[in-house]
């Protein structure tokens, strides 16, 4: 967005999860793994069909494990979903490291990175957007999703933005494009080599700058 394109050169980078591990980890590995197999879980049951014992079981650990680390299933949701939040920012980061640094290319690049994380991790993309069974009131989700949406009221306001109206279009646009391209529903454009794709994308983006 704005008059500039970020630099695209550089390729994102590998936002997917790693695979769950095969074996059970040691201590101190455990809630890192548990969080991986959580993730791999929620893509292959769905929220409906989520269970710490098939969480445990995928991540070769006792199926005690996860209530003692997370107390229940929503326990962990929450848990994934503050990591999910995290993540994400460190997706507009990447992308807003290699872009030009003029307020309008961060805001483009922050966009960016939005889309790269939904494609590469549509089901943590959705638990965060789609889902009320993580508890954002608790002590770790909330201040991870309230720190990712100032981060989009901070770039606005430093594009120009000056009200509310401002703010939601900007995040109306990078949402709805990294959602559609989730749900590969925008396959003309995700087909395009990745160069190509990125710059049909920050143009479109640019539509949705605050005037200046």
């Amino acid at each position: 967005m704005g008059r500039y394109f970020p630099r695209m050169t550089p390729a994102p980078p590998n936002l997917k999860p790693p695979e769950a591990p095969p074996k059970p980890y040691h201590h101190g590995d455990l809630r890192t793994a548990l969080l991986t197999a959580a993730e791999a879980e929620l893509a292959d049951r769905g929220i409906e069909g989520f269970s710490l014992r098939q969480v445990a079981k995928r991540a070769g650990v006792s199926h005690a494990a996860p209530a003692h680390h997370f107390g229940d299933a929503r326990g962990l949701l929450t848990a994934l979903a503050a990591e999910g939040f995290r993540q994400f920012l460190a997706a507009q980061a990447a992308r807003e490291g290699v872009a030009d640094d003029d307020p309008a290319s961060q805001l483009v690049a922050a966009g960016m990175g939005y889309i790269d994380f939904a494609m590469a991790r549509p089901t943590l993309f959705r638990l965060l957007w789609q889902s009320n069974r993580p508890d954002f009131d608790s002590h770790d989700l909330g201040p991870a999703a309230h720190a990712a949406y100032q981060h989009l009221i901070d770039q606005v306001m430093a594009a120009g933005g000056r009200s509310t109206a401002d703010e939601a279009a900007v995040w109306a646009m990078a949402h709805g494009l990294a959602d559609l391209l989730a749900a590969g529903r925008m396959k003309t454009v995700s087909s395009m080599e990745p160069a190509a794709r990125d710059a049909i994308l920050a143009q479109i983006m640019r539509r949705a700058l605050p005037p200046t």
